[in-house]
Parts: structure tokens; C-alpha cells; sequence
């Protein structure tokens, strides 16, 4: 049996060899794939022979190229648009899924159908929904104009906003759920006694319980958000023009496309850079590692 490490009174925790499996699996599937990315970042090859090492000229070029500045904007505005409008909804969801209300249990199963389809059927469904020519648009002229909502750039970004947040909030709602049920009962009938009604309670009991729930979802929705790909390419293929070019969406224009590996793979190590650095900046700002800190010295 391998010996472990104890913190607190009577606390083991298990040794280093528990985590030898998962840390082989993450070298091989994540690390060596990264690795050779990283080298391939620093050639050209169009897919077919040896690739020929050609220096920084992949990364000279990602710097001039205009559509590539474009695309992190686009791809950090869809970010920030999913963060803002999936986190109220998906707590609110999650905090009354977790209750104890009439009907509630087949409510929140119908809510969660959306987490059972793939984004590439999701986005099939959608395209369908909002066809300029067939779709609900078309019919309700009134309200969208000419119904080509997916031919300006507020239009597509407001309909790529939409179906991120129509497909990932229960998944997002599911984990608050799982939060909620977490809070201590006592902390409630405590606040009742107090004369505390539901949304003080909301307010100074569940929203803080709920803050390390709030910033695992943030991260995955950062993470989700930055590599957005299928979802473009099937409702806008980053269009009108470049306006909706996520940088995944243009990494794959250029690797797959343009038979560019060396550029795609620079694409690639961007998008790895900067989510990192995101979500590594989401859980500094939200303290999370200073109260890990302070709840393994006691």
C-alpha cells in the first residue's frame, strides 16, 4: 500500500503513484500532441512530404495578419457575451432545480434535453430555425427586418451568443444544481428564525456557498468559448465576410483550407496561450487558490 501524507488531525492523503495514470494520459494525449504542435508552428507544410523549418516566419505573419487580430476580438467578445448572459440564468436555473418544487424534477429533465445533442446538430437545427428564406424570421418580418439574421455582424454575433447560452446553460445549471444541494439546510432554517425571506437568503446564504461552484463554471465557459469552432462553421462559416472569424475557426481555415500546418499550428499555440492565461487569471482574481491555500494549513 502506498504511504500517504497527512494534513489535519487524523488525514491521510494518497501518494504521488495514485496520480501516475492520469499523469501519463495527460502527457501522452496532452503534452507530446502540444509539443509537436509547437514544432510544427515553426515550419511550413501544406500536409504532403517533410516539412521545412522557416524560422519565426509563421509567427511574422500571424502579427501583420489582420484577420487574426480580428478573430481573437471576436472570439473574446463571444466569450465574454456567453460568461455574462449563461451565469445568471444557469444559477438561477441550478438553484431552483435544486429545490423542492411541484413538478420540478420533470421540468428540469425537459430543460436538460439540450445537453444530450452534439453543438453540430444543435447548430443544424438552428440554422434551419433561422433561415432568411424558410425559417421563423422570414415569418416575422415584423420584428427582424428582412429576416437574415445571420447577414450583419451584431446579427450573427447575437445568434451565436443565443445558441451557446440555448445549449450550454443546463450543463452550466446541472453543476449549480449540484452546488446547491451542497448548502448546509441549517444555514437556511437559521436565516428563517432570523426572519431572513428567500432572496436574502439568495443573496447572503446561496450566492456565496456557491462561489467555487461560480468560478469552476466561468472557467469551463471561458474555455468553451475560446475554442468555439463547429458552431461557427456551420451557421455563419465566420461570416458576413470575416465578422464571426472565431481563432479556431480561422486556425482551421488555415491548416485544412489553405494546406497552411505551419500557420494553423501558430493559430493553435495562440489559442492555448491566451485561454490559459485566462482561466489561470479568472481563479487568481477570484481568490480560489489563496482559500485552497489557507483550508490545507489548517
Amino acid at each position: 500500500m502506498t504511504r500517504g501524507t497527512r494534513s489535519g488531525a487524523g488525514a491521510t492523503r494518497p501518494g504521488f503513484v495514485w496520480a501516475v495514470p492520469a499523469a501519463v494520459f495527460f502527457l501522452l494525449f496532452a503534452i507530446v500532441p502540444l509539443l509537436l504542435v509547437a514544432v510544427l508552428s515553426f515550419t511550413s507544410w501544406n500536409g504532403i512530404g517533410d516539412p521545412r523549418f522557416s524560422g519565426l516566419d509563421n509567427w511574422a505573419a500571424l502579427v501583420h495578419d489582420p484577420v487574426m487580430l480580428q478573430s481573437v476580438w471576436t472570439t473574446l467578445l463571444l466569450t465574454a457575451l456567453g460568461v455574462v448572459t449563461q451565469t445568471p440564468i444557469s444559477i438561477l436555473l441550478g438553484v431552483w432545480a435544486a429545490g423542492q418544487q411541484r413538478n420540478r424534477a420533470v421540468l428540469a429533465a425537459i430543460y436538460f434535453v439540450p445537453l444530450l445533442l452534439s453543438a453540430t446538430a444543435v447548430s443544424v437545427v438552428w440554422r434551419a430555425v433561422l433561415d432568411p428564406n424558410f425559417g421563423v424570421p422570414a415569418q416575422l418580418t415584423w420584428l427582424f427586418g428582412d429576416g437574415n439574421l445571420l447577414g450583419s455582424r451584431s446579427g450573427a454575433i447575437g445568434v451565436l451568443t443565443f445558441v451557446g447560452m440555448w445549449q450550454f446553460t443546463p450543463l452550466h445549471a446541472l453543476i449549480y444544481q449540484g452546488g446547491a444541494r451542497a448548502i448546509p439546510p441549517v444555514l437556511y432554517q437559521a436565516a428563517a428564525v432570523d426572519g431572513a425571506g428567500t432572496v436574502r437568503q439568495f443573496f447572503h446564504i446561496t450566492l456565496p456557498q456557491l462561489r467555487n461552484t461560480v468560478i469552476t463554471s466561468v472557467v469551463l465557459m471561458v474555455v468553451g468559448g475560446l475554442t468555439t469552432f463547429d458552431t461557427v462553421l456551420i451557421l455563419t462559416q465566420g461570416g458576413p465576410g470575416t465578422d464571426t472569424t472565431v481563432t479556431a475557426y480561422y486556425m482551421y481555415q488555415k491548416a485544412f483550407k489553405g494546406f497552411d500546418f505551419g500557420a494553423g499550428s501558430a493559430i493553435a499555440l495562440v489559442l492555448v496561450v491566451v485561454a490559459t492565461l485566462i482561466s489561470l487569471a479568472v481563479v487568481r482574481l477570484s481568490g480560489y487558490d489563496r482559500m485552497r491555500g489557507t483550508a490545507e494549513g489548517l
